[in-house]
Order: C-alpha cells, then sequence, then structure tokens
C-alpha cells in the first residue's frame, strides 16, 4: 500500500510540473498576441512506463504551430506579409541565420536591408545610395526609386522546410532549424507551392485568444486537481508512518 501511495504522489507532483509548464506556454502566446507574424506554440507529451505502469510524463517537444496569421494592409511600403508556406531569413551573427514571418522591414543606416529587431535580412542585392523610396513586388522583387525611376535592386527569397513545427524558438520573434525540422530550402515566392508576398501589408500572430483562455482555464483547473491529490496522498501516507510508529 505504501509503494502504491507513493507511487500516485510521484505522478500527482509530475502532473502539477507538466501544467505548470503548460500555463507558462499559454502565457506567452497570450503576451505575443499583437506580435507581428508571431506563430502559437504547444507542448508535446510523453508518457512514462515502468513494467506496464504508468509513472507519469514528460515534456517530449515543444511544438510550433504554423497555421496562417490574417493579413492586414498597412500604409507602409516597407511592410511585407507571406501569404502561405515560407520564412524571411535573417542573419543572426557568427554566420547563423534565423527565419521569421515578420515583414517590418527597413533600411538601416548603412544602407542594409533590416528588420524591426535590426538582423539584416538574406536577399540578393544591395541598397544603393540616395533611394528616397523602397516597395516590394508578390513575386519578391526589390523595387528602389531614385527621382522619378524605378529599378529592380535585388530579389527577396523565402525558406520553407520538410517540417516547420519543429523549428526552434530562438526569441525576438525567431526560430532555428533543427534536425527534425529539415534544412532551409530557399525558393522564388510564389514559384512551386512558395508563399506569396503581400506589399504593403502585415500577417498578424495566429494566436486565438478565446482558445488560449480556455485552455489556461482548464489547465488552472487540472492544476489544483493535482494539488488536491497530492495534499491527501501526503496526509495518507504521514497518517500510515504515525500508525506504524503506534
Amino acid at each position: 500500500m505504501a509503494s502504491n501511495l507513493f507511487h500516485t504522489l510521484n505522478i500527482s507532483r509530475q502532473d502539477m510540473y507538466a501544467r505548470l509548464m503548460e500555463l507558462d506556454d499559454v502565457s506567452n502566446n497570450l503576451a505575443n498576441i499583437n506580435t507581428i507574424g508571431y506563430k502559437r506554440s504547444r507542448l508535446n507529451f510523453q508518457e512514462l512506463l515502468d513494467r506496464g505502469f504508468r509513472e507519469g510524463n514528460y515534456i517530449a517537444s515543444t511544438q510550433v504551430m504554423t497555421e496562417q496569421g490574417a493579413i492586414r494592409n498597412s500604409d507602409n511600403p516597407m511592410d511585407v506579409a507571406i501569404s502561405g508556406e515560407g520564412f524571411f531569413a535573417v542573419e543572426l551573427g557568427d554566420g547563423e541565420v534565423g527565419y521569421s514571418r515578420n515583414g517590418q522591414f527597413q533600411v538601416d543606416a548603412d544602407n542594409n536591408l533590416v528588420n524591426s529587431a535590426g538582423y539584416p535580412i538574406v536577399w540578393d542585392g544591395d541598397i544603393p545610395d540616395g533611394v528616397e523610396e523602397i516597395h516590394f513586388t508578390q513575386d519578391g522583387s526589390v523595387m528602389a526609386r531614385q527621382g522619378e525611376t524605378w529599378t529592380i535592386v535585388g530579389q527577396l527569397e523565402l525558406y520553407r522546410f520538410d517540417n516547420p513545427t519543429a523549428l526552434t524558438r530562438k526569441g525576438e520573434n525567431i526560430w532555428l532549424e533543427s534536425e527534425i525540422s529539415g534544412e532551409a530550402q530557399a525558393g522564388q515566392p510564389g514559384v512551386e507551392g512558395m508563399g506569396q508576398i503581400v506589399p504593403r501589408a502585415l500577417e498578424q500572430s495566429n494566436v486565438d485568444l478565446s482558445y488560449e483562455v480556455t485552455r489556461m482555464i482548464t489547465l488552472q483547473r487540472a492544476f489544483e486537481m493535482s494539488t488536491r491529490t497530492f495534499q491527501q496522498t501526503d496526509e495518507m501516507i504521514s497518517g500510515a508512518i504515525n500508525m506504524r510508529k503506534a
């Protein structure tokens, strides 16, 4: 009996920890509900078995949910959204490349095309001196105006993965490729299944407020139930120990 009680105590402890980790995940999703291009995440759990008995669970992976976010028009010609599959690539330094759906672009003091966090965009081209205006086309062409003349100064590429849900979150709305996601595959927007560029638009986060709030309430109740189980089991163990001493 004592072994069974300690078994229950261990399972309820692990369940409380799992619910706390899920609550952190929900909180992160809700905190980024207004983050441009953000993709919500969820935790995947795996059961632990010992001699056929359930011994609790552990976090097997964090999964990126890559559903399309709503696309809203913007007055800024430097804003672009992706409709469909693909990510923008950004240079993180030391040769590392990250991937993002955030299309809030700008030109920095060194004429580099960067995102809103200041990371240089990976693209084929250069911004010449004296450019007065920049905009993008659906196929990823980068157009620059000098005086009355518009010229193509480069090409944006998109990058996709065999399993984008397995990308690793780095922070600052950027993901990194992993062994499970597969290597990044570059392609021109709108070609061979790659998503299209939507000029003067931004992709909103794909966080569903009502879903996340409902999930939070459910997790809080599950945590309270696990806590009660833990407390009651602890009391039963203490009672059994006291009876044995007597």
